[in-house]
């Protein structure tokens, strides 16, 4: 199947108004694009999370992302619920700001707009099973003989050795890892985290791993092929927990809600719900137990290290309920955050959002224009120049494959000029 373009656009006759409107403004990396990254076009063959959501941070810093989908499209277009007007939010939280370009590879025409669309790249993104793009000759091998400065980031499950053949699904990391096996109550069920938090970690690696190579590219004028696993990631992004065993054999266990090198840290039960206390050194610890009016705990040998109160968790729990019960979690709240002890109460993700709007952070970014603009999460970066952009809404399918088109056959047109002109 071939590349499509808006049917609404088409219908109303201005289908060629269109793709000059999408070339000049939304697909020329030439044009007068903002931002860090402004000018790097990024090919994006990938799809679901960690990728996606690498392409579209480097979408809000300025990269045009034009992402390539097959004949089916993304897979998390179909995951519904929650949708919005009928468009998988799961879909629209990693997507926006890109051009959407449908693909069938195995069509000798499409492959031949693949391939022009790496000609026209910095960065080439994908998130193939190993070895699933050797047919196409777009192998990490083949890319780099005819790319030398490209710079290829690869997206596996877990890696292309032994792990080759197994699905990258986030849950069978979150298992796999050991970070289940640290997660829930001490004599409950291993425990998933409530987001496919490794998906994120590794698309976060990845938008790192390609701006240092963008970076050395600077220096040597060439691409470089990198690797990325979700296993890895989930590893690295495990930190203290996989240290603790290959530094020392350590074997941590499943704690609950507390942690295992401070306490108190983590939920107890106030008045009314459970507030959160997070100490983390000796002197939040004697401005808690001060403000709770348990002034002789700041001087009790149980208590006055991190050391003493891990080994007396049991003694100093009772203790700490007590006084809290005295009160709400929201008084406590307050309370103790003028003392500058942290905490928090536990809030449901509507809470959250809107309690980082009442910080001040202003979460939601709109993304797009007008009627068509939907609430997104900002880009987690704030810049004091060259502020994260959020110029276009997620992508309908293949919704920009004709100002694509119309694009690299410029290029292709440029390029000619440009060769003849040298001839002569």
């Amino acid at each position: 199947m071939t590349a499509t373009t808006d049917t609404t656009a088409a219908a109303r006759g201005d289908e060629a108004d269109l793709a000059t409107k999408n070339t000049r403004v939304d697909v020329d990396a030439d044009a007068a694009a903002e931002g860090p990254l402004a000018g790097v076009v990024v090919a994006d063959f990938t799809r679901v999370l960690a990728g996606p959501y690498c392409t579209m941070l480097l979408a809000d810093m300025g990269a045009t992302v034009i992402k390539v989908e097959g004949p089916g499209g993304d897979d998390t277009r179909q995951w519904v619920p929650p949708h919005r007007d009928g468009v998988s939010t799961y879909y629209m939280a990693v997507n926006r700001n890109k051009q959407s370009v449908m693909l069938d590879l195995k069509n000798p025409d499409d492959l031949q707009t693949a391939v022009e669309l790496l000609d026209a790249a910095d960065v080439f993104v994908e998130n193939f099973k190993p070895g699933g793009l050797e047919q196409f000759g777009l192998d990490a091998d083949s890319v780099a003989r005819r790319w030398p400065r490209l710079v290829h980031a690869s997206i596996t499950g877990f890696g292309t050795a032994g792990g080759r053949s197994m699905p990258g699904y986030d849950l069978l990391v979150q298992g796999l890892s050991g970070f289940m096996s640290v997660t829930g109550e001490p004599d409950g069920h291993p425990q998933r985290a409530g987001v496919a938090m490794f998906d994120v970690v590794t698309g976060l690696h990845t938008a790192v791993g390609i701006l240092g190579a963008l970076r050395e590219r600077d220096i040597s004028g060439r691409g470089q092929h990198l690797e990325l696993d979700l296993l890895s990631s989930a590893l690295s992004g495990l930190v203290n927990q996989t240290t603790g065993y290959v530094a020392c054999g350590n074997v941590p266990q499943r704690l609950g809600n507390d942690h295992p090198s401070l306490y108190p840290y983590g939920p107890f039960p106030a008045a009314d719900r459970d507030l959160i206390i997070c100490v983390g050194n000796d002197r939040q610890f004697t401005r808690l137990v001060q403000r709770l009016g348990l002034h002789e705990l700041a001087e009790d040998p149980r208590f006055t290290t991190m050391e003493a109160r891990n080994h007396h968790r049991d003694q100093l729990r009772p203790l700490i309920v007590e006084a809290l019960s005295r009160a709400t979690a929201d008084e406590w709240f307050e309370a103790l955050q003028a003392e500058g002890v942290p905490c928090s109460p536990i809030l449901a993700i509507d809470e959250g959002v809107e309690f980082a709007d009442s910080l001040g952070l202003n979460p939601v970014a709109q993304a797009g224009e007008g009627a068509q603009a939907v609430p997104t999460i900002r880009h987690p970066v704030q810049y004091s120049r060259t502020p994260a952009q959020y110029t276009k809404q997620p992508p309908k399918l293949g919704a920009d494959g004709e100002a694509v088109k119309h694009w690299l056959a410029r290029r292709r047109d440029d390029h000619r000029g440009e060769t003849q002109g040298s001839g002569a």
